[in-house]
Formats: C-alpha cells, sequence, structure tokens
C-alpha cells in the first residue's frame, strides 16, 4: 500500500481519517501544522490541538511531526485577511490558507518526503468524471466543505484523499468512538483560527490596520449617522451602524473606505441579480450557463447563469455579494469552478 501523510488538526474528522488509513493497510503519518504564533481560544492548530493531534497518533501507532509554517500563514493568510479589510473586502482566510499552505506547500513538501498523498479530515469528495477527476460536495452535505476547496488544481486531485466525505458527521464520532479515540467528542472548530472570542476582529485588525471613522449616507448623499471604523462594515450588515433612528434603512449597500463613507438602504436595495466576478479558477475548462452558486461556506446554493463575461446572474433575486467574497460554481454537486466578487 501507499506512504500516505494525514494532516490532523486535532479534531475527529482528521483522527478518524488517520484511523481510516491505516485500516486499509497504508503507511500513515501524522503531522499538525503550526501556523499561528498570536493568542489563540478557537479555531485549529492551537497548542492543544497539537496535543490532541500527538495523542491520537500514540493511539494509532503512527509517526507524528509538527511543520512550523507561521511564517508562510501570516504572509499569506493572515496580511492578505488585513490588506483585504482596509480596501473594505470581506475576506475568507480559510479558503486562502487551503490555497497556500494546506494544498501548496504542505503538499510540496509530501511530495518532497517520497509520500504518495496527502490526506486531510475535510468533507469533501473527489470523484471520477468524463472530463477527470473533481471536487464534489460531502455525503454529509450539513457538514460539506467543498466551497472552501475549490481553489485546488485538478492535476493535485490524484495525490489528495478527503475518506471522511464518504461519510456522514454521525458516523465519523461512531468510529471515533468505537476506536475510543480522543477526539471523539470533540467540538468542531469554528471561527477563524488567528482571532481570538475574548478580543474579536476589531481589537484583531486595530493592532495591525489604522480604523478610521466614516459617515452614514444614504442613497441620495444625506448623512445618517455615523460608523467607528468603515474598514470593519461588510455589505448587508445591520449591525454597529448608528444612524441616529433611522430604522428603516439599516443594511450597509455600499462601503468606500478611500472616502470614508458606509451608503445604507433598505433590504430591498440590497437585491440584485448580477454579481461582477474576478480571479476565476476552473475545474477544467471555463464554463458558460447554468449552474448553482454558493458565496459562503455555510449558505445553500441557488440556480444562477455565468456569463462570458466572466460574470454571474442570479436566476431570481438576491441579496448583493460582498465583494471579496467567494462564489463558487457547481453542477450536480461537482465543483466546476470558483471566483471572487468585486
Amino acid at each position: 500500500m501507499s506512504r500516505v501523510l494525514v494532516a490532523m488538526s486535532g479534531g475527529v474528522d482528521s483522527a478518524v481519517t488517520a484511523a481510516l488509513l491505516k485500516q486499509e493497510g497504508h503507511e500513515v503519518t501524522g503531522v499538525t501544522l503550526k501556523l499561528w504564533g498570536g493568542p489563540q481560544d478557537q479555531g485549529c492548530c492551537s497548542v492543544s490541538d497539537v496535543e490532541d493531534a500527538r495523542r491520537v497518533a500514540q493511539q494509532l501507532n503512527i509517526d507524528h511531526f509538527v511543520f512550523n509554517y507561521g511564517d508562510a500563514f501570516d504572509k499569506q493568510v493572515v496580511q492578505p485577511y488585513v490588506d483585504a479589510h482596509a480596501l473594505g473586502l470581506t475576506p475568507n482566510p480559510c479558503i486562502e490558507c487551503n490555497r497556500h499552505i494546506k494544498f501548496d506547500v504542505l503538499l510540496d513538501r509530501a511530495r518532497r518526503l517520497d509520500f504518495d498523498a496527502l490526506a486531510t479530515g475535510h468533507h469533501a469528495r473527489i470523484i471520477e468524471t468524463g472530463a477527470g477527476l473533481r471536487i464534489a460536495r460531502g455525503v454529509d452535505q450539513t457538514k460539506d466543505q467543498s466551497y472552501v476547496l475549490y481553489m485546488i488544481a485538478e492535476d493535485d486531485l490524484s495525490t489528495l484523499k478527503f475518506p471522511v466525505g464518504e461519510m456522514t458527521k454521525s458516523k465519523v464520532r461512531e468510529i471515533a468512538s468505537q476506536l475510543n479515540l480522543r477526539s471523539a467528542s470533540k467540538p468542531d472548530s469554528q471561527d477563524v483560527c488567528f482571532i481570538t472570542a475574548s478580543e474579536g476582529r476589531a481589537r484583531f485588525l486595530s493592532e495591525r490596520l489604522d480604523l478610521h471613522p466614516g459617515e452614514i449616507v444614504d442613497k441620495e448623499g444625506t448623512n445618517l449617522g455615523a460608523v467607528e471604523a468603515v474598514e470593519l462594515v461588510t455589505i448587508g450588515q445591520r449591525k454597529g451602524l448608528d444612524l441616529g433612528g433611522n430604522s428603516s434603512r439599516t443594511y450597509a449597500l455600499d462601503v468606500d473606505v478611500p472616502s470614508r463613507r458606509v451608503v445604507v438602504g433598505s433590504a430591498r436595495d440590497l437585491l440584485s441579480r448580477t454579481v461582477p466576478l474576478t480571479d476565476h479558477v476552473w475545474a477544467g475548462q471555463p464554463h458558460v450557463g447554468p449552474i448553482e452558486a454558493q458565496i459562503s461556506a455555510h449558505s445553500s446554493q441557488a440556480p444562477a447563469d455565468l456569463n462570458s463575461d466572466g460574470s454571474m446572474r442570479w436566476l431570481e433575486t438576491r441579496r448583493k455579494v460582498a465583494p471579496g467574497q467567494a462564489v463558487v460554481f457547481y453542477q450536480n454537486d461537482i465543483v466546476v469552478g470558483g471566483a471572487t466578487a468585486c
């Protein structure tokens, strides 16, 4: 059987991934990534997560290592997250971590160390189609993570394994319990790993970015109030907007950081059908025509058409997609590509 490097986050999914691959007869080695050296009380790859992964590796009697990619993580994930807010964008650091760390530098290192495959605990599938290998939604669609994997190159899919993508989360925990794995009942990681729940996004960004107060205006330019930091406002946001009693206009419609201005309006004003897109990534050839689109990790898919100019048009009017958000395209649960809203 093959030599497989398993990225072990300390959670139950990667623990079961390692266990299943060992049961299949593969030579399994676990690795945990040290990514963030600052304060941390949530997300993955904390000190306690490293210890949990190490203990599981001991239970499975497999080798376990820690790779330090802190510098790459700061350069490729944290700083772009900060820079995006300075431009009034809505970034997704988990996607950038997958793009630049897990499925770039880690995958490259696995190859250089003569591993035959890299496995992770993502709830997604790799399936064979007539056009080649493709990423597809996981069996448990309530836990599906294909959205954050859309950028993986087709040529890399033959080197990857996502075993738990073929089962429900409850089945994963059942297997972990049967094997008495340390992480069997461990809660799923949530939120951005480098931002603490106690201090939050505003505190994190204020230490790395000059935040500026801004004015809140309606579509006609009439001043309605103020916002403490225009860089922290996202299109569609309602909370944190001091409107001085103008409760009927509570949604951010546009964020102009250079002008330090937030335009607000009604829920109806927030509706749109056309989504301008940039930085397209395709699974195979570029696609034009009907697809199902997903705009966040936990949102549902909705029917749309991809246009020849690279934009997308919803079949039915929907809330505006914030610039910086990833939009992922599907056909029959298969990822056909993705892009960034602009």
